[in-house]
């Protein structure tokens, strides 16, 4: 059993390259179509740019990068998911590419096994843990987990906080 999942959980389903990861409803404010990111000069390389949701400047990240794949190219189904993340127990709101949003799964806590445990060559502290479905691994992000504090300082930096048209 996977510590912190006690219950069964709501989870939104997506598609980066040929893997499925997933996120917890919870933390989903909303999923948009692609459009168009202001790239701001000296943000972190896989940070993509701003988007204006309603009002408030939204950072793009393309998780793609941040994983070591490739680029997230746009394509029909390329979408925004606008989550919230906490960092120092303040709530910010960022966008993440996907190549596709697949579905809302609800996963009990038996079917969510830990996250492998790779020794310090890679890290992983960022994966909750690995739901199975349909003989298939699902990866659930500890979405709190995935940027480090000097990561989203940098998205909290100059340039993020104008409005944009």
């Amino acid at each position: 059993m996977v510590t912190g999942i006690t219950g069964t959980e709501q989870y939104l389903t997506f598609r980066l390259a040929d893997e499925v990861f997933a996120v917890e409803v919870g933390r989903v404010r909303e999923i948009l179509d692609y459009t168009p990111v202001t790239k701001v000069p000296r943000t972190p390389g896989f940070m993509r740019g701003v988007i204006n949701v309603r009002g408030s400047v939204v950072p793009v990240l393309d998780l793609r990068l941040k994983f070591g794949m490739e680029k997230t190219e746009q394509s029909v189904d390329t979408c925004i998911i606008v989550l919230e993340v906490t960092f120092e127990e303040e709530v910010i709101t960022l966008g993440a590419l996907a190549d596709s949003v697949q579905e809302v799964i609800e996963l009990e806590p038996g079917l969510i096994e830990p996250a492998p445990r790779l020794g310090g060559l890679i890290r992983t502290e960022f994966i909750k843990g690995m739901g199975k479905r349909e003989n298939a691994f699902i990866m659930i992000l500890d979405i709190d987990k995935v940027f480090s504090l000097d990561e989203l300082e940098a998205l909290q930096g100059p340039g993020t906080e104008q409005a944009v048209a």
